[in-house]
């Protein structure tokens, strides 16, 4: 335990020294929060069903965090450890792998958690948003979609060579689904046309399922969201058991 403590506490501390990763997870969710919220005000619409544009936005802002985190953050550092032989070293110390590889995704949960909170906490001050939940079920939804993610995470960084090639088949996967899955924009304001393809895209399962808590509706109306989101976590945890690599 004092092992992982340490661990969890270097990764801390090495997330924050990285500007790109922090800029992503807890700053450009705010940016945009601010710059739809003055474009469109929360005032409550039909379009959705009598809610405001933040109050949908804020779930969906959350799901792109957890994206950009499991598909930028985790894949990155971890190739760029690997990369530098940071892992190859790890690996000869008492410490067990799996000290290791929590340690990350401890931290990498505590961040993305801590930008969901900075969303909520400037929404509620900034424009009064609604919440009809339970606060104990949407954080279940929350916690199986950035598992789900960090899991595709760590499929991507045992197989991309380098942290510059993570770097970039990260982004060329994360902006479509950004774009494509509600988001970024609400699904209501995207074409027929879109929206079938977004059936297709991991991101719109976790937008699907936060949105819903958020709103207060139950489980059983989201359980084909979470049995995809739980079906990407047990398939990504068991090809990267296969395929990551330590050097």
């Amino acid at each position: 335990m004092k092992s992982l403590w340490k661990m969890t506490w270097m990764e801390a501390k090495l997330f924050l020294r990285e500007p790109v990763g922090a800029f992503f997870t807890l700053v450009f969710p705010l940016m945009m929060l601010f710059l739809f919220g003055s474009i469109y005000g929360n005032e409550p619409t039909p379009m959705f069903g009598g809610r405001g544009t933040i109050d949908i936005s804020v779930p969906a802002y959350t799901a792109m965090i957890v994206a950009t985190t499991g598909l930028m953050s985790l894949t990155i550092t971890m190739a760029a450890s690997r990369e530098n032989g940071v892992l190859r070293r790890l690996r000869t110390t008492p410490v067990s792998p799996l000290v290791v590889l929590a340690a990350q995704v401890i931290v990498l949960f505590l961040m993305t958690t801590l930008g969901m909170l900075l969303l909520v906490v400037a929404g509620k001050l900034v424009y009064r948003i609604r919440f009809e939940g339970n606060a104990l079920s949407v954080l279940a939804g929350f916690t199986l979609s950035s598992l789900s993610f960090f899991a595709i995470g760590f499929v991507l960084a045992g197989l991309m060579p380098t942290a510059r090639t993570a770097q970039v088949v990260g982004m060329v996967i994360l902006y479509p689904m950004l774009f494509l899955s509600g988001a970024g924009f609400p699904t209501e304001l995207l074409p027929e046309a879109i929206r079938k393809v977004s059936a297709f895209l991991p991101l719109t399962y976790v937008v699907n399922l936060l949105r819903g808590l958020w709103i207060g509706e139950p489980w059983g109306q989201h359980s084909g969201d979470a049995l995809v989101l739980a079906g990407i976590l047990v398939a990504g945890v068991l090809i990267s058991v296969r395929t990551f690599r330590w050097e």
